[in-house]
């Protein structure tokens, strides 16, 4: 049998506390962790580490939690809970769950987080929502009564959680060589005659020549990127124009040109709302970087003719730049770009700073060169990031599945294991050298 109950009925709810004022130095600098919304927000099932520790004054003043408990957030990200897996302490802020001696503390750490969105509807409006020990003692959740239930719930939705983790640290690490990679290639090169990287300057002063940018191989130019390519920026139909949308044409919005290949847009718009903006097409292939807002200086490549509200540098293979290329090297100076936007607030970069970006410009055939090598290593990320979104999307179905009583457990914990074989890719495979 299985129920919907309170969470009070299976552990006590207490309530954190803060030494006062909590400016005082004299509460903090011991070797207890000071558990903060931030550490948990950036953890994972376990809480291992703190930004801050409190003295013995200060733990005598809050409150103390241990290895293995259970505790939540209840104030500015509400309902978000974590395993402490260290000596540390809570302020009032967190509630700690305790007395929990015929539940599973994993089951009820999973069953928390499936319902985190439901207990910040729970909290009491202000400036900021929070909850209280009533509110969360009085939430209904499904609760299985056998205790080696909840334990292989808990098993399967772990066995889920590793293969998320693991899937991350594949793509930190794929990350990490790409921009190696990065700097290798484009301060480097690659020596067309042995398909490996250059010698570095150090070893090799007499294959480079000082530029602009820094010392470059002898070969290469440095150009500013209006020799190339015409950038121009698009432009936005009227919104109180409805029927200037949904119709046929495709159309880039400025918070679409954070995904490195745009393959669909999220709008689309009529050809009169074509007609009568200054929207612009812009063909297949071509680079787009953002010009404002939140995306400002982000760099996509586009897989389908369509019309953009963005700057755009519309580059297709020429004999002296090939797209690929300029995607690559825009995106390693895309700092640099956003280095000369002027003033506070979010960015706001011009057609003239865009014109004006100074590029590195090996040959045509090193540029394919370079651009393979970064293909090779993004398809590797794509693939794991794949994995990561295929596993996320099992989570939440497993969840709502077997945290809600809807099914019964019936999962094969060896359907989810993390498979290191299954990937195809090895690290030696997508080194530069």
């Amino acid at each position: 049998m299985s129920n919907k109950s309170r969470i009070g009925d299976h552990a006590k709810v207490r309530r954190g506390a803060s030494p006062r004022p909590i400016s005082d130095p004299k509460y903090f600098g011991g070797t207890v962790g000071w558990v903060r919304i931030s550490d948990v927000t950036s953890a994972k099932k376990y809480l291992r580490k703190t930004e801050q520790y409190v003295s013995p004054i200060g733990e005598s003043l809050s409150v103390r939690v241990d290895c293995g408990d259970l505790i939540m957030s209840i104030c500015a990200t509400v309902g978000r809970p974590v395993i402490v897996d260290m000596p540390a302490c809570i302020h009032d802020g967190f509630v700690q769950f305790y007395n929990v001696s015929h539940d599973d503390k994993e089951y009820m750490y999973y069953l928390l987080q499936f319902h985190e969105k439901d207990l910040e509807r729970k909290g009491q409006p202000g400036t900021q929502v929070n909850l209280n020990t009533t509110i969360v003692e009085n939430f209904e959740a499904f609760f299985p009564t056998s205790l080696d239930e909840q334990r292989k719930i808990a098993r399967i939705l772990s066995s889920v959680d590793s293969v998320i983790e693991k899937t991350e640290a594949a793509i930190a690490k794929y990350e990490a060589i790409k921009a190696g990679m990065m700097q290798d290639l484009f301060t480097r090169g690659i020596d067309l005659d042995t398909g490996k990287l250059r010698p570095n300057y150090e070893e090799s002063p007499e294959l480079y020549k000082e530029s602009k940018l820094g010392w470059i191989p002898k070969e290469w130019d440095v150009e500013i990127l209006s020799k190339y390519t015409v950038t121009y920026a698009g432009g936005t139909p009227s919104r109180s124009r409805s029927d200037y949308f949904g119709g046929s044409i495709a159309w880039v919005s400025s918070s679409e040109v954070n995904n490195p290949k745009i393959y669909k847009t999220k709008e689309t718009i009529t050809q009169e709302g074509l007609d009568n903006s200054s929207a612009k097409w812009v063909k297949s292939g071509s680079v787009l970087i953002a010009m404002y807002g939140a995306t400002a200086g982000k760099i996509s490549r586009l897989f389908i003719d369509a019309t953009t509200n963005q700057a755009v540098l519309a580059c297709m293979d020429n004999k002296d730049l090939r797209a690929r290329y300029l995607y690559y090297i825009m995106f390693f100076l895309k700092d640099q770009i956003l280095f000369k936007v002027q003033g506070s607030g979010q960015p706001n970069l011009s057609k003239d700073i865009i014109d004006k970006t100074l590029l590195l410009i090996p040959s045509p055939d090193e540029q394919v060169f370079i651009s393979q090598r970064l293909e090779k290593i993004d398809s590797v990320i794509e693939f794991e990031e794949h994995t990561y979104h295929k596993y996320q999307q099992l989570k939440q179905a497993l969840m709502s599945d077997l945290l809600t009583g809807k099914v019964r457990v019936k999962y094969e914990e060896n359907n989810v294991e993390y498979k290191e074989d299954k990937v195809e890719y090895e690290e030696d495979k997508v080194e530069a050298v």
